[in-house]
């Protein structure tokens, strides 16, 4: 591409840098860019040790110790015992394996996110992992770069970092390669860049003089010690509910043993089996599943163009209400393209070719108009910049100072139309007339100079004319933004263009329908202070806006209790994208300012990959909830078999070795290949989550305590049926394969014919069966747990008893799901 030759400013030079195998060698030397963290990961087995340091865990230890010594002492069996701990260190391996594939999940999203910057060997730019950089490359950075590595600066232009991470001083500092010699004695010296900063303008090429820990930033981290990841805030719900579901049980139980011992049951038996059904009963490992579910979709995002680098953006992307949209390469294709022009075209084509430095897509395109007009070689022979303002926001123009051949100097500016207007003191409207159309205007002006001016921005320019350049809508955005209205999320769209060229857009993408839902910065800011979050929420698209404004229009939805995504790409972006709930970086085009302050990256700086983004937030809102719901009436029903059972004056139906057993096989796979449910496009049906909610509402509480009784009446209907022989083994059976039966039941409110089907949960189910089946046919488990064979018509009523949870649940469903659609029909029908 033409435009590629001119990203460096012509009077940034630089050397060929180091070869690819001295580059090798220096890394074997001094190791990876990287700073050093505290290990945090330990080994499985320490993992799985530790699992057992649970209070309820060591006391259940300590009962198979009492009923291990008290079984020797009366000369009996101690199968019991060894069992027990052969149970619970499978389950602590569970919990291990969990454990270690959340802590891979987390470390994944490192490698997913990691930064990236342009490096000189063997005289080419390349792009390169920040971490392979070593002492002795080459680099190139520019405005919106983070500097990757100490350096010291070889060639720059109009060079400023933010040095506030390094020495607590915000605002950009000065930085030349030809800086004064008392200027090296500052902290910071003037002519090297540091790791950890930001180039807040210019470009320069500058050499690596340290790297990893060997630069500034190593040296502040040697001090520090690493920070475990935060839980998010779900997962600190849950652990709350865990602990209150678990103190909740721990009563039961204890009330149970109380009971046991008034029944005649004997001391170390009934605390054994106490102590056994709360450790079943307690979801300690609730919080683990949920990190495992929240990774599966932070797996699944990055599969869909979107890399989330904070798993709190996973929730907050399931309870979404706003999404503000910056206009260019998110809702439009970024394919800007010159379609008119106003003024002598020639004229246009030389000026916007010396004011451009092929930085940005606007300028892509003047620079292409400029070489189809004049052609590639008259372009090339254009004299140099030899001075420059760049393009801010506050400005919104960019001035440059050439020295012409023939003597003298020509002075350029190009930017807003209406800024190009005042620095040459001049009226037009041609630029409404082409954003009438939808076209992105840049004007543009020249001054011929005998002597280069103080400043650029304060001369008389003449004004030449201006260019509209098309930017059409992507497809597929129009779609997503119907998606998100269904979803009863707000889009809103955010430009620098003229109020009648975003108005134009937004009314294609259908998100704006009247000029009166366009506000620009001005307007919004020259209303009283009270008025202004109003007409924010009133405006739908925002035109000439500043990045600096975003964080306004976030302050505005936030506090009227809006859960906001942003999208940005610039260094201006940052507090924005850290302001919102969800800051969204572009991937493409975003710098990396912008890359590192966001929550989620969209590697195609697409729209609807935001949408697709809350649907599988969503989905992971849901299945946690699934997940939650399951464990929980599944944990209701094994405390209630036992405790009715007492009530009734019924020895327990199930030992404390099948209970443990019944906790393996259920809370495990069955849990986690619900949270493995794909996303399901009607959940973008409904309105979005509110994040103060609880988990579940008062019907689903009843319902999930109604499963929960109808699993410990079955369970006990089976014990009965099979009186004292086969009692107890159809008891055990029905305990585990109607909570085996009960996932189907929780992963979807609609019926199992209309949800599809869900792979996982089919070979959890199939896996975890041939467990339980194993437990009560095959003799030597079946001594192990004290099962007895069952005839054919006592499998039968097992079998039935254990499914007439998901019958009935069904049955439940089929009904709502009519009642549903009929609400629906009569609402469309209204419509009409």
């Amino acid at each position: 591409m033409l435009c590629e030759n001119r990203a460096m400013p012509e009077s940034v030079t630089f050397p060929p840098g180091i070869s690819e195998k001295e580059a090798f060698e220096r890394l074997e030397r001094y190791g990876e860019n990287a700073l050093l963290e505290k290990k945090k990961r330990c080994a499985f087995l320490k993992k799985v040790l530790l699992s057992f340091a649970d209070v309820m865990t060591l006391v259940l230890f300590a009962a198979a110790a009492v009923s291990f010594a008290v079984a020797k002492l009366k000369g009996e069996s101690a199968a019991d015992s060894y069992m027990i701990l052969a149970i619970v260190f499978l389950n602590g391996i569970v919990t291990a394996f969990q454990e270690t594939r959340a802590e891979k999940a987390l470390e994944a999203l490192k490698t997913l996110t990691s930064p990236e910057c342009t490096a000189v060997r063997e005289g080419k730019e390349k792009r390169i992992p920040a971490k392979f950089l070593v002492p002795g490359d080459v680099i190139l950075v520019k405005k919106g770069d983070s500097v990757p590595a100490d350096a010291v600066i070889l060639q720059s232009v109009s060079l400023r970092a933010d040095e506030s991470a390094l020495t607590g001083e915000s605002g950009g500092v000065e930085k030349s390669a030809h800086a004064l010699p008392d200027a090296k004695a500052h902290a910071t010296p003037p002519d090297m860049i540091f790791a950890g900063t930001v180039i807040t303008s210019g470009s320069a090429s500058a050499r690596v003089t340290g790297t990893g820990m060997r630069t500034r930033m190593g040296k502040i981290a040697e001090m520090l010690i690493s920070e475990p990841v935060p839980r998010t805030p779900m997962q600190v719900r849950l652990a709350k509910i865990s602990a209150k579901l678990g103190n909740a049980a721990l009563g039961i139980c204890f009330v149970i043993f109380l009971l046991s011992l008034y029944k005649g049951v004997p001391p170390e038996r009934a605390f054994l089996n106490s102590v056994s059904l709360a450790v079943a009963a307690i979801p300690e490992g609730l919080p683990a599943v949920v990190t495992v579910m929240l990774s599966v979709g932070v797996t699944e995002m990055a599969k869909r163009r979107a890399v989330v680098k904070k798993l709190t953006a996973v929730e907050a992307l399931g309870c979404a209400t706003v999404i503000c949209s910056d206009k260019t390469g998110t809702l439009t294709q970024n394919r800007l393209e010159v379609t008119s022009t106003k003024g002598e075209k020639r004229l246009l084509a030389r000026l916007f070719a010396l004011c451009n430095r092929n930085s940005s897509p606007t300028e892509n395109a003047l620079f292409e108009f400029a070489v189809k007009t004049l052609g590639e070689h008259a372009v090339r022979s254009l004299p140099p910049i030899v001075r420059e303002v760049p393009f801010e926001h506050e400005t919104r123009v960019m001035a440059t100072l050439h020295r012409e051949k023939s003597g003298g100097y020509t002075a350029v500016v190009k930017g807003a139309p209406e800024e190009v207007f005042r620095l040459c003191g001049v009226s037009a409207r041609a630029d409404e007339r082409f954003a009438a159309k939808g076209l992105r205007v840049v004007a543009c002006g020249c001054a011929k100079l005998q002597t280069p001016p103080e400043d650029l921005l304060k001369i008389r320019y003449t004004y030449a004319g201006c260019a509209g350049m098309t930017d059409p809508p992507r497809p597929e955005a129009f779609e997503a933004g119907r998606v998100c209205r269904s979803a009863g999320i707000k889009t809103v769209m955010i430009t620098g263009d003229h109020p009648d060229t975003a108005f134009a857009v937004a009314q294609k993408l259908g998100i704006a329908s009247t000029p009166g839902e366009v506000a620009t910065q001005a307007q919004i800011e020259s209303l009283p202070e009270s008025e202004q979050e109003n007409a924010i929420l009133g405006a739908r698209v925002f035109a000439r806006s500043a990045p600096e404004f975003k964080v306004k229009i976030i302050r505005a939805y936030k506090n009227a209790g809006e859960i906001c995504a942003m999208t940005g790409d610039g260094v201006n972006d940052a507090p924005a994208l850290k302001s919102a709930h969800i800051g969204c970086a572009m991937g493409k085009n975003g710098t990396d300012v912008a890359r590192e302050a966001c929550d989620m990256i969209l590697t195609d700086d697409n729209f609807s990959t935001i949408e697709q983004a809350v649907l599988i937030g969503r989905n992971i809102y849901e299945n946690v909830r699934h997940a939650v719901h399951f464990l929980i009436s599944c944990n209701i029903g094994e405390i209630l078999s036992v405790f009715a059972a007492l009530m009734l004056s019924l020895p327990a139906p199930v030992t404390a070795v099948q209970l443990l057993w019944v906790n393996l096989v259920t809370d495990s796979l069955p849990a986690i290949a619900l949270g493995l449910e794909k996303p399901r496009a009607y959940l973008m049906e409904r309105p979005p989550v509110k994040p103060d909610l609880p988990l579940f509402g008062r019907a689903e509480k009843l319902l999930i305590a109604l499963e929960g009784a109808a699993v410990g009446a079955l369970t006990l209907l089976a014990y009965a049926a099979g009186g004292s022989g086969a009692g107890s083994t159809m008891a055990f059976g029905v305990l585990s394969f109607s909570q085996l039966f009960h996932s189907f039941n929780v992963r979807s409110d609609r019926p199992l014919l209309c949800s599809g089907v869900n792979l996982p949960l089919a070979l959890a189910f199939a896996l975890s069966g041939a467990m339980q089946l194993a437990a009560m046919i095959f003799p030597p488990l079946m001594r192990v747990f004290s099962t007895v064979a069952l005839t054919p018509f006592q499998w039968v009523c097992t079998a039935a008893l254990s499914a007439c949870v998901l019958v009935a649940g069904e049955f439940a469903k089929l009904i709502s799901y009519a009642a549903q659609k009929r609400a629906k029909k009569v609402a469309n029908a209204d419509d009409i």
